[in-house]
C-alpha cells in the first residue's frame, strides 16, 4: 500500500458542542491518498484530523470510491473521486485565507453529538456565509482513533522527530567542517597581513631616523657657519670704528689748532658726525634685533621638528595599540575582511601623517632659504655701512684740503665757500641713502614678521594632526566594541537556536515535522561556500 500526502497544514476550525460555548481550535487536517493493488487496484482518500498540542486528538476518514458515490447523492456533489481531493484542498486553502479576518467567508465547524469531544463521532462542515445564510458545502463524518491507530500515529510522529534530527545533525556537521575550514585559511591570510605590515613598519622606522639624522647635522653645520660670520663682521666693524675714531681724533685735533676762525663750522660738522654715529648706532641695534630674530626663528624650527619626533612615536604607539586589536579580532570567525579594512585604514592614515611630515620638512626648508636670505640683506647691510665709513674717510679727506685752502687768500674764499656748499649736498645724499637703508631694514623686518605667521601655520597643522591620531584612536575603540556586540550576539543566537531546536525535539505535544525556521534560514542565508572561492563582507553575519 503506498501513500501519496496532498495536504498538510493546521486550520482554525470551530468546534460546536451541545450544551457548551463555542470555541476555536486549531486541527492539523492530514489528506493522503491511499492505493491498493492486492487483491484489486483501487484508490482510498484518507483524511486525519490531530491536535499538535494534543497527541491524544486523533479523528480518521478513510473514504473509498463506494463511500464516495452515496456522499455524491446524499450532498449533491458534481465532482468525480478523482478531482474531489483537490476541490477539498481548494476549500480548505479559502477557510486559510478567511480564517484572520473579523467575519469570514469560509470556515470550518467540528460539530459533536457529544458535550466533550472524547471519543465521540464528530462532523467536519465547509460552511460559506453570507447575509443571508450560511451554506454547507460539505460535512464529512470522522471517527475517533482507537488505541492501536493512536499508538501507530505516535510511532509515525517519533519516526518524523529522529529523521529530522539526524538530518539536523548532519547539517550541523557540514557547517562546522565549513567554518574550522573557513577558520584555518583566515588565520593564514591574517598572520600574511601582519607580516607585511611589521615589514612596513621597519621600513618607514628606518626612513624616519635616516631623515632626522641628516636634517639635525645639516642644521648644526649651518649654525656654525653663521655663527663664524657673525664674528667675523663683528671683528671688521670694530677695528674700522677704532680706526675712524683716531682718524677724526686727529683731524679734530688740527683743525682747532689751525683754524679758530672756523670753530662755528667746526660745530656744525661735529653736530653732523654725531648724528651720524646715532644713526650708525641705531642700524647695528637694528642688526642685533633681526640677528636676535633669526636665531628665535630657528630655535623655533628645533621645536617643531622635536614636536614632530614626538608625533612620530605617537604614532608608532598607535601602531601598536592597532597590532593588539588586531590579535583579539583573531578569534572571530566570519569578520576578517573587517579586521583588514581596519587595517587599510590604518595604512592609510599614516601615509596621511607621513604626508604631513614631508609638507612640514618642505616648510622649514622654505624657512631655512628665508633664513639665508636675511643672511645675505645682513652682508649687503654691513657692505653698506663700509661704503658710508669710506665716504666719511672722503669727507675726512676732503676737509683736510679745506683746511689748506683756508690758508689761501681772501679771494679763495668764496671759491671754499662754494666747495662745502657742494660738500653739504653730498653729506645730504649720504643721510638719503641711510634713510633707504633704514626703509630695507624694516622691509627685512616685515619678512621676519612674515616667517613667524608661516610658524604659526606649521603649529596649527600640527595640533590638527594630533586631532587627526586622537579620532582614530576613537574609531578604532569604537571598532573594537562593535566587534564584541557582535561577537557576544552571535553567541546568544546559537545557543538560543540549539535551546529552541532541543525543545522542539523532546516536547510530546509539538507535532510540527517540518523544518525549524532558524534552520531554514540559516540555510538559505548562509549557504556553503564553494571550493576555492571565499568571501568576506564588513558588517555581515554570514
Amino acid at each position: 500500500m503506498a501513500a501519496e500526502r496532498l495536504f498538510n497544514r493546521p486550520v482554525w476550525v470551530q468546534v460546536r458542542c451541545p450544551g457548551c460555548e463555542e470555541r476555536r481550535l486549531n486541527v492539523r487536517v492530514n489528506i493522503e491518498l491511499l492505493s491498493i493493488s492486492n487483491p484489486v487496484h483501487k484508490k482510498d482518500l484518507a483524511v486525519r484530523l490531530t491536535d499538535d498540542a494534543d497527541p491524544f486528538f486523533l479523528y480518521n476518514l478513510v473514504i473509498s470510491e463506494e463511500d464516495f458515490q452515496s456522499l455524491k447523492s446524499q450532498q449533491g456533489l458534481l465532482v468525480d473521486f478523482s478531482a474531489f481531493p483537490q476541490k477539498f484542498i481548494d476549500l480548505l486553502q479559502q477557510c486559510i485565507q478567511e480564517q484572520n479576518k473579523d467575519i469570514p467567508r469560509f470556515l470550518l465547524q467540528l460539530v459533536s453529538s457529544a458535550s466533550v469531544l472524547d471519543h465521540t463521532p464528530v462532523s467536519l462542515n465547509v460552511v460559506e456565509t453570507n447575509p443571508f445564510k450560511h451554506l454547507t458545502h460539505l460535512s464529512l463524518k470522522f471517527l475517533p482513533g482507537n488505541d492501536a491507530e493512536i499508538k501507530k500515529f505516535l510511532a509515525s510522529c517519533l519516526k518524523c522527530l529522529k529523521e529530522d534530527k539526524l538530518m539536523l545533525e548532519e547539517k550541523l556537521r557540514k557547517t562546522e567542517e565549513d567554518l574550522t575550514r573557513q577558520l584555518s585559511y583566515t588565520q593564514q591570510s591574517l598572520s600574511e597581513r601582519n607580516r607585511e605590515l611589521d615589514k612596513l613598519k621597519h621600513e618607514w622606522t628606518s626612513h624616519t631616523t635616516a631623515l632626522t639624522n641628516k636634517h639635525s647635522q645639516e642644521l648644526t653645520n649651518e649654525k656654525e657657519r653663521a655663527l663664524q660670520a657673525q664674528a667675523q663682521y663683528q671683528q671688521q666693524h670694530e677695528q674700522q670704528k677704532k680706526e675712524l675714531e683716531n682718524v677724526h681724533q686727529r683731524s679734530v685735533q688740527q683743525l682747532q689748532n689751525r683754524l679758530s676762525e672756523l670753530e662755528v663750522i667746526n660745530k656744525d660738522l661735529t653736530e653732523r658726525r654725531y648724528k651720524g654715529d646715532s644713526t650708525v648706532r641705531e642700524l647695528k641695534a637694528k642688526l642685533s634685533g633681526i640677528e636676535d630674530e633669526c636665531q628665535r626663528a630657528k630655535q623655533e624650527v628645533l621645536s617643531l621638528r622635536r614636536e614632530n619626533t614626538t608625533l612620530d612615536a605617537e604614532c608608532h604607539e598607535k601602531e601598536k595599540l592597532v597590532n593588539q586589536l588586531q590579535t583579539r579580532v583573531a578569534v572571530l570567525e566570519q569578520e576578517i575582511k573587517d579586521k583588514d579594512q581596519l587595517v587599510i585604514r590604518t595604512k592609510e592614515v599614516l601615509d596621511a601623517t607621513q604626508e604631513q611630515k614631508v609638507i612640514l620638512e618642505e616648510s622649514t626648508e622654505k624657512k631655512q632659504s628665508h633664513i639665508e636670505k636675511l643672511e645675505a640683506t645682513i652682508k649687503s647691510l654691513s657692505a653698506e655701512l663700509l661704503k658710508a665709513n669710506e665716504i666719511i674717510k672722503k669727507l675726512q679727506g676732503d676737509l683736510k684740503t679745506l683746511m689748506s685752502k683756508l690758508k689761501l687768500k681772501n679771494t679763495v674764499t668764496v671759491q671754499q665757500e662754494k666747495l662745502l656748499a657742494e660738500k653739504e649736498e653730498r653729506l645730504q645724499k649720504e643721510q638719503r641713502e641711510l634713510q633707504e637703508v633704514g626703509q630695507s631694514l624694516r622691509m627685512k623686518e616685515q619678512e621676519v614678521c612674515k616667517l613667524q605667521e608661516q610658524l604659526e601655520t606649521t603649529m596649527q597643522k600640527l595640533e590638527e594632526s594630533k586631532q587627526l591620531l586622537k579620532t582614530n584612536e576613537n574609531v578604532i575603540t569604537w571598532l573594537n566594541k562593535q566587534l564584541n556586540e557582535i561577537q557576544m550576539a552571535k553567541k546568544l543566537e546559537t545557543s538560543a537556536s540549539a535551546h529552541a531546536g532541543v525543545r522542539t525535539a523532546i516536547s510530546p505535544h509539538g507535532m510540527n515535522f517540518t523544518e525549524p525556521a532558524h534552520a531554514k534560514a540559516i540555510s538559505s542565508q548562509c549557504p556553503a561556500p564553494k571550493a576555492g572561492t571565499w568571501t568576506f563582507l564588513f558588517g555581515s553575519e554570514c
